[in-house]
């Protein structure tokens, strides 16, 4: 890594952090489509009575010699097979040079990638994004000192300025360290154009990170368009079915890569066998699952337009997306995660939620099942989120049946 130097930890004895354990041969080509490589990547070596499956390896440490070989399992903190699969599935769906590296959950990958800024470096980030993540991005503002640039993501030219320290003078100025991109952002589906912003801060020293859970890498690769890290809350999409709470992060980067991987091992941030074994599971149906919920959340948003009771949509697809060219160039699709905002406030909006009787008023997303939640419940969530916005993640259900519950509640909504 030439022209970034992200703030890490002291280099571990030899023996503590051995380089990423090999992987399985791999069954992947290079010229595979996305929709191919998640079923293809991650399998064990093609030999004959070999497994068509990994293993569910539970061991927490592994039989050593005086001086472990780089890449030798010595211990399962610092390294196990049974993440090996899914880091290589991940590594290829993501077009990565290095392995992925699987975490414990979301926020243990978001935290490990925002202690890539320095202490009393520059950070931009989201005026929305994951709540949480703005959470952590504080707290190294009070524990390290790090300086918090804070803009409108899907205003370039906003983006560029607080990357290069324009304006910024209160805070000191000087470029940004790291610049944190969520596209779509969360809740409010606001578009970044990855390439220009990456271009601006490699120009200036910086690297990009880009959180593509909302997108996932069927429908957006950051890496292909110039950004450095690509983090994933794989408790979302990638496993697909609500049944486990993992993170993950890539790069190309061999020195970020280290950075990373130095983090997760100190940090104790590390995935359970059988849970990395689930995620795998649920990523060999990923673009089927991808492809039938931003189908029916494309209809939904469309029919939502129309609705008396509806204030306001958003989705990506729709033409009055304020990003949405932006998003027909960078996407592969446009997603089926939509908002909606019901006539009457935060009162219709809970009275919403509370008639669904298919959709799931819960707080997470990407599963095979709808959901549907009034994002400023949270104490956390932007004060410029509106009060009644529901974030809605649409599953893999019927259309109509997905319809026909919306519809109702909608109707229950208006109600005094």
């Amino acid at each position: 890594m030439s022209q970034h130097s992200p703030a890490s930890p002291a280099s571990p004895a030899p023996h503590a952090a051995p380089a990423s354990p090999a992987s399985p041969a791999s069954h992947v080509d290079s010229s595979f489509r996305p929709a191919t490589t998640v079923v293809a990547a991650g399998r064990p070596a093609r030999e004959p009575g070999a497994a068509v499956n990994p293993s569910i390896v539970y061991s927490s440490t592994y039989v050593g010699d005086e001086t472990p070989a780089p890449g030798q399992l010595v211990y399962s903190r610092i390294g196990t097979d049974a993440w090996v699969p899914f880091e290589e599935a991940l590594a290829a769906l993501e077009r990565a040079d290095q392995p992925g590296l699987l975490f414990g959950s979301g926020m243990a990958a978001i935290t490990a990638a925002l202690d890539l800024v320095g202490p009393g470096a520059a950070l931009v980030v989201p005026r929305h994004a994951y709540h949480a993540a703005l959470v952590a991005a504080r707290v190294l503002v009070e524990r390290c000192g790090v300086r918090l640039r804070s803009v409108d993501i899907a205003d370039t030219d906003a983006v560029a300025a607080a990357t290069r320290g324009e304006g910024w003078d209160a805070d000191g100025g000087g470029p940004a360290a790291v610049v944190w991109l969520e596209t779509p952002t969360n809740p409010m589906l606001e578009i970044a154009d990855i390439a220009a912003v990456s271009r601006v801060a490699h120009s200036v020293g910086g690297i990009v990170v880009v959180d593509n859970t909302f997108a996932t890498p069927l429908l957006q690769r950051p890496l292909e368009l110039g950004a450095d890290v690509v983090v994933h809350s794989v408790t979302k999409y990638l496993a697909g079915h609500s049944d486990v709470t993992l993170g993950a992060a890539v790069t190309s980067d061999p020195d970020l890569y280290a950075s990373l991987r130095r983090r997760r091992t100190f940090g104790g941030a590390i995935a359970g066998p059988m849970d990395a074994w689930l995620a795998l599971r649920g990523l060999r149906t990923l673009a089927l699952r991808v492809e039938r919920a931003q189908e029916n959340a494309l209809e939904l948003a469309r029919r939502l337009v129309d609705h008396p009771a509806v204030l306001a949509v958003a989705h990506p697809g729709l033409p009055d997306h304020p990003q949405h060219a932006l998003a027909g160039e960078q996407m592969d699709g446009y997603g089926a995660i939509l908002t909606l905002c019901p006539r009457g406030g935060a009162a219709a909006a809970a009275r919403l939620t509370g008639a669904v009787r298919l959709w799931l008023p819960a707080t997470s997303l990407g599963g095979v099942e709808s959901m549907i939640e009034r994002r400023r419940r949270w104490p956390d969530e932007a004060r410029s989120v509106p009060e009644e916005l529901l974030r809605v993640s649409v599953g893999i259900e019927h259309l109509e049946d997905l319809w026909a519950d919306l519809d109702q509640a909608l109707r229950v909504s208006q109600e005094r």
